[in-house]
C-alpha cells in the first residue's frame, strides 16, 4: 500500500499498519546509520594510521587525511540516509533525482560560494599548505588547526574560541610550524650598569639553555639592540622546537632576571617621588 497512492481510501486498520510498518522502517534505518557511523569512523582511524606508518606520513598529515576522510564519509552516509528514508515513506527518488539536474542549474548561481570551498579546500590540502596542528594565521585567525575539510577549515584560537573558517576565504596562510621557531628575549639594564658585565651574565644563563633539549640552536647574547629612554635593551636569541618558544622565552627571562639581580645589576622599573610641601 502506498500513502501517497491517488486512490488511496480511508482506512483506519491500513492507515495504522501502514504507520507502524514505516516507522519500523525508519527505525531499523537510524540504528543502522548509529552503529555504522562510528564503525567507520573507526575503520577511517585505522585504516590512515596504517598508511600513514606504511609510507612514513608525519604525525600531522596523517591527522589531516583522516579528519578529512571522516568529514567526506559523514556527508556521503548522511545523503545515503536521506535517500533510504524518502524511500521508506514511499517517496519515489527517481523523480528527484531526474528533477535534480535542473533545480541544481537553478541554484547553482547561488551556489559558487560552496564550489570555491571545495577547489580552495582542495588545493590546500594538494600543496600542504596547512595541516592538522600547525600554528597558522589565515583567514584573519591566528590559532592552531583542528581540521581541513572539504567546505572549512578549524582553527582553534590560543583563548579556547575555536574558527570555522570557509575555505574560500582563505587568500593567503601564513605557516608558523614549518622549521624551527625563533624564541627572543629582550632584557633592560640601567644607563649606569656595565654592559659587558651584563652581557657576560646573561650568556651564562644563554649557555645553561644550550643544554635544554628544546632548544635546536642558540641561545646566544647578540648585543645592545637598543636605548631605551630609561635603559639599555639586550638581546638574546636562539632556536627551538615548533610550539616551543613561549615556553622556553618564559623560562630565560625569569633565570636572566635571577641572574642579574644575583649579580647586582639593576633592571629598571617605574619610580614614584613623592614631595611633601611644608606649608
Amino acid at each position: 500500500m502506498n500513502l501517497f497512492d491517488e486512490g488511496f481510501t480511508f482506512n483506519p486498520a491500513e492507515l495504522v499498519e501502514a504507520v507502524i510498518t514505516v516507522g519500523l522502517k525508519v527505525i531499523v534505518l537510524l540504528i543502522a546509520f548509529a552503529i555504522v557511523k562510528p564503525l567507520g569512523r573507526k575503520a577511517i582511524v585505522s585504516a590512515m594510521n596504517r598508511m600513514g606508518t606504511q609510507r612514513n606520513l608525519s604525525e600531522s598529515r596523517t591527522k589531516t587525511l583522516e579528519k578529512l576522510s571522516i568529514n567526506i564519509f559523514s556527508y556521503v552516509l548522511f545523503f545515503i540516509l536521506i535517500m533510504m528514508l524518502l524511500t521508506a515513506v514511499n517517496i519515489q527518488i527517481g523523480p528527484l533525482l531526474a528533477g535534480a539536474g535542473i533545480v541544481g542549474l537553478a541554484i547553482g548561481f547561488g551556489a559558487q560560494g560552496l564550489v570555491s570551498d571545495i577547489v580552495t579546500g582542495f588545493f590546500l590540502l594538494l600543496e600542504r599548505q596547512v595541516e592538522v596542528d600547525d600554528y597558522v594565521t589565515a583567514g584573519g585567525y591566528d590559532g592552531v588547526v583542528e581540521e581541513v575539510g572539504i567546505r572549512t577549515t578549524k582553527i582553534r584560537s590560543f583563548d579556547g574560541t575555536l574558527n570555522f573558517i570557509p575555505n574560500r576565504n582563505i587568500s593567503g596562510v601564513a605557516n608558523h610550524s614549518r622549521g624551527n621557531m625563533r624564541a627572543l628575549v629582550d632584557i633592560g639594564i640601567g644607563y649606569d650598569e656595565n654592559i659587558d658585565e651584563a652581557m657576560e651574565v646573561l650568556q651564562k644563563v644563554a649557555d645553561d639553555f644550550a643544554e635544554d633539549e628544546r632548544f635546536m640552536e642558540g641561545p646566544s647574547v647578540l648585543g645592545v639592540q637598543s636605548l631605551g629612554s630609561s635603559d639599555v635593551v639586550i638581546r638574546i636569541l636562539g632556536k627551538t622546537e615548533n610550539m616551543q618558544q613561549w615556553a622556553v622565552e618564559r623560562d630565560m627571562r625569569k633565570a636572566m632576571k635571577e641572574a642579574l639581580d644575583a649579580a647586582e645589576i639593576e633592571i629598571p622599573y617605574p619610580h614614584q617621588v613623592y614631595v611633601q610641601k611644608e606649608s
